[in-house]
Parts: C-alpha cells; structure tokens; sequence
C-alpha cells in the first residue's frame, strides 16, 4: 500500500497571519489534530495540538499561527509506501505528515491512517 491510499484529502489549511484562537478552534470543529499552513497555495508549516497546548500552558493567547508552527514540515509523496512514512512519522516523533507532489500539497498521513491500514480487529475485551 501506498500513502495515496490512506491520506486524507479534504485538508484543513489556514495562512500564517491567523490567530491561533481561531486556527484551535477550526481544528476542534474539524475534529482534527493539525492544521496546514499555507502561503500562496504552497506548504510552509503545521500547526499541531501540540503546539497549540504549548503555548496556551505559557499563557500567550494571542499568539498568532505563525509564531508557533512548524516550518518547511517533513512530507512525504503520495507514491511512497506506507512502510516508508511510518518511519518518517517513528523517527521524527511525528502525528501527522503532510503529502506532496512536486510543490504541491495533496493530503495529509496521520498515525490514525496507519493503524487503520491493517486488518480490521476489535479491541481486547470486546
């Protein structure tokens, strides 16, 4: 399998000069652990809830996206397997990888993707 068969494509993007109160908060309504920053069509950075609680436990509410994100984010390529990402992800201590192509941003691979790549098992105990 390849990340083009697990990524999600119906991103969540936002530009650099969003608040952070309104970046959270689309993300809640989304119901989605990051989201894509973008400047001109072209990836620049993620923004994740681990950077949201971060600066929220130092108090900076005001705070804008920008000032917080991850810069020029590792991606990977939709045609690379999934094998390939899952150590990308292991590595870098990552919950979400943006996928390109070229320049281009196409999809986003979660942890969520990758688990549920495998067979499809009930939980212990059920």
């Amino acid at each position: 399998m390849n990340v083009a068969d697990r990524m999600s494509r119906g991103l969540l993007t936002t530009e650099p000069e969003t608040s952070l109160r309104e970046a959270a908060q689309r993300m809640v309504e989304r119901r989605v652990g990051s989201i894509v920053i973008v400047e001109r069509d072209r990836l620049v950075g993620i923004l994740t809830e681990r950077d949201v609680l971060g600066v929220f436990a130092r108090g900076e509410f005001e705070a804008r996206v920008s000032d917080v994100m991850t810069r020029h984010p590792e991606t990977v390529s939709p045609d690379e397997t999934l094998a390939q990402a899952r150590l990308v992800m292991l590595h870098g201590g990552f919950r979400h990888l943006p996928v390109v192509e070229g320049a281009k941003l196409v999809g986003m691979l979660s942890m969520r993707d990758l688990f549920t790549a495998g067979e499809d098992e009930a939980p212990r105990g059920v």
